[in-house]
């Protein structure tokens, strides 16, 4: 059993050096590094928020702490620096393993050690929250999993803001693949209107994008985001009389009513230094085409695209962060900047790619892409029948796959915070 000497706290009356206990040397750290997804209403399926907590779990923390997986950390560290990186330290994990190992002691709450002075990516503030109109069930059959559901959610300031923190509370994680909140100005809110007034129910379908003519992102979600500020004086500018088209792509593996009902929440302030977009990065030849193949048992299928992209801002920008989506055939993904002398720099590279914990992650020195410089995504996906999906408890037959809206397809997306120069 877990914990079996958890009710020791740790203390000797004759003054002598207990070890290493919860409160003194362990909570700081599981604090700093866990419980922003390990608490109460966090992503992670169980709390570590108290002793009692992290107890009956410590063992199953070791394995997890020791093998690196958590707190998990994407990005290879070789290809740059990022702000809050939650990994632990060796010091760290042995200091864990000590804990765990040595009676997995209480010490003193009393006297506990003050917070680890750590760096935090996270919104710090919230000053509106949006919801889906009403609840939707999502209108999926075991031969298509996958439902696109768009909902129009009308803006109610009244005066310009910029968003400059987002994140995406899905209402029901076990069938939301990904979020994406689109930006419809007011001269786009019609049209889109006009979609939802079209069809029955809860808004509207929309495979592909919003079905308009918006491709302003002001926030994603995808599974392991866990919602930040953006960078210190930079926001996404919002008009009165707009509208939040927010896109949910729902993935039911298994039949039966599973009801969602998504929130967003945004920090916003009136003025920032720096006006800033989120510019999606793909080859638009590998959409609504077979280009992007991904053949049947093979284990390491690569596919790449490069361009110019200063096209999107007008000139030269920066980049302030960075992000990479693939699916469940993913293995691998780099983004880059080529640039117009050759030479690369590498702005995020994941080697062991899961599909459950993505993110964008903010970079600590922001490099400028000037005018003949080419963006660049790379994607290695795993089509080998031991990396299938599980389809009714069972891994799929391996089946060509190509880039498509279904969690069953592949993507090869980059996505990136500039800001124009």
């Amino acid at each position: 059993m877990l914990g079996a000497c958890g009710g020791d706290d740790g203390g000797d009356d004759d003054g002598t050096d207990p070890g290493v206990t919860y409160y003194q040397d362990v909570k700081p750290l599981v604090d700093a590094k866990c419980v922003g997804c390990h608490s109460a209403d966090g992503i992670a399926p169980f709390p570590l928020t108290t002793y009692e907590e992290l107890v009956e779990m410590a063992g199953v923390a070791l394995v997890n702490v020791e093998n690196k997986t958590m707190p998990p950390w994407p990005p290879n560290p070789d290809c740059n620096d990022y702000f809050a990186d939650r990994s632990m330290s060796d010091e760290q994990i042995a200091l864990f393993k000590a804990w765990v190992e040595g009676g997995r002691l209480m010490g003193d709450a009393a006297t506990a050690a003050p917070p680890l002075d750590t760096e935090q990516v996270r919104l710090t503030r919230v000053d509106k929250t949006l919801a889906m109109p009403v609840s939707y069930t999502p209108q999926t059959t075991t031969d298509n999993p996958d439902d696109y559901r768009c909902f129009v959610i009308p803006w109610t300031e009244t005066t310009n803001k910029f968003v400059t923190g987002f994140r995406a509370v899905p209402g029901n994680t076990r069938v939301v693949h990904h979020v994406i909140a689109f930006y419809a100005n007011p001269g786009q809110v019609a049209e889109y209107q006009a979609l939802d007034d079209a069809e029955a129910g809860p808004g509207y379908t929309c495979f592909g994008g919003t079905g308009g003519s918006s491709r302003a992102w002001l926030g994603a979600w995808a599974p392991g985001s866990l919602g930040s500020d953006m960078p210190a004086g930079t926001g996404l500018l919002v008009e009165p009389g707009s509208a939040i088209i927010l896109q949910l792509h729902y993935n039911v593996l298994e039949p039966g009513p599973t009801p969602d009902l998504t929130t967003i929440e945004m920090k916003l302030d009136d003025t920032v230094a720096k006006n800033a977009i989120i510019q999606p990065w793909a080859n638009p030849n590998w959409i609504d085409t077979q280009l992007m193949h991904i053949p049947a048992g093979q284990a390491d299928v690569m596919h790449s695209f490069e361009f110019d992209a200063t096209f999107a801002t007008g000139g030269p920008f920066t980049v302030w962060s960075a992000a990479l989506h693939m699916h469940t055939l993913g293995k691998s993904a780099k983004a880059s900047i080529v640039r117009a002398d050759g030479s690369s720099e590498c702005l995020l590279q994941i080697d062991d790619w899961n599909f459950h914990w993505q993110g964008s992650y903010a970079l600590r020195q922001q490099p400028v892409f000037n005018r003949g410089d080419k963006l660049r995504v790379e994607c290695h996906f795993d089509n080998s029948p031991a990396n299938q999906p599980l389809v009714g408890g069972q891994p799929r037959v391996p089946q060509d796959v190509y880039w498509g809206e279904g969690t069953g397809d592949e993507m090869c997306l980059g996505a990136f915070y500039v800001t124009p120069l």
